[in-house]
């Protein structure tokens, strides 16, 4: 990942920071602000994480729960290869502690004692292993004539989606009808859902539906669909 702000080496960060001999730890980011809302801390994450990654996209989350309140950023995508288990740990340390500049932590080991201003997670999104796999020798490689969201206006219950694809793919040849779009699924007749990805996952040229499902172990799995629309 390229770290924009040079200055930023200088600033404490939470990954350097050990407990003491009786278990104590402490840290206050030098970014963080008391009484701050959920809202407004995302938002200056958010263009903080922007400012200091500009190569490196991301979407953030923010969830409360009883514990506390937390700040999710999924890595979207970075020029950085992260199949490796060092690049991909590094670069989750790297945002995290970038992060946590914004909160403080009080904590002891010994007397089961933590207490924090919010928790946060840095986690490498789905789409980024799509990317990847763009960037190399994609299989069954589709071109987006259709996006995402104008497949969601056009396939109407009744159509078909069919498994053309890859070779070895579970279900391969299985015929499904679409019983009904939602914002974030297709219903099947039976009823089996298809969970729709990030328009980033997404390949439509018309005819074929490409969805990637990449990880970190195989980062251009995905399942390929040929679209037989209803008879008029």
């Amino acid at each position: 990942m390229t770290d924009a702000n040079a200055t930023g080496a200088s600033v404490r960060l939470y990954s350097q920071i050990q407990p003491d001999e009786r278990g104590n730890l402490h840290y206050q980011g030098d970014l963080f602000r008391s009484g701050e809302r959920l809202p407004e801390l995302a938002a200056r994450i958010e263009k903080h994480l922007a400012r200091y990654f500009p190569d490196t996209s991301f979407a953030l989350r923010t969830q409360t729960f009883a514990g506390g309140r937390k700040v999710l950023a999924e890595i979207l995508d970075t020029p950085e290869d992260l199949s490796g288990r060092d690049a991909r740990n590094d670069c989750i340390v790297a945002v995290q502690d970038q992060m946590e500049r914004f909160g403080f932590i009080n904590s002891n080991l010994y007397q089961d004692f933590y207490n924090r201003s919010f928790f946060c997670e840095a986690r490498v999104g789905q789409a980024y292993w799509s990317a990847l796999a763009s960037r190399g020798a994609m299989a069954n490689p589709v071109e987006k004539l259709v996006s995402l969201a104008a497949f969601k206006k056009q396939v109407r219950p009744g159509d078909h989606l069919k498994i053309i694809g890859p070779d070895g793919r579970r279900g391969l040849g299985q015929t499904r009808t679409v019983a009904k779009v939602r914002s974030k699924d297709i219903v099947f007749e039976g009823p089996i859902y298809l969970a729709l990805p990030r328009a980033a996952q997404f390949a439509c040229d018309g005819n074929q539906v490409r969805i990637a499902l990449g990880d970190e172990y195989d980062p251009d799995a995905h399942i390929l669909y040929e679209w037989i629309r209803r008879a008029a």
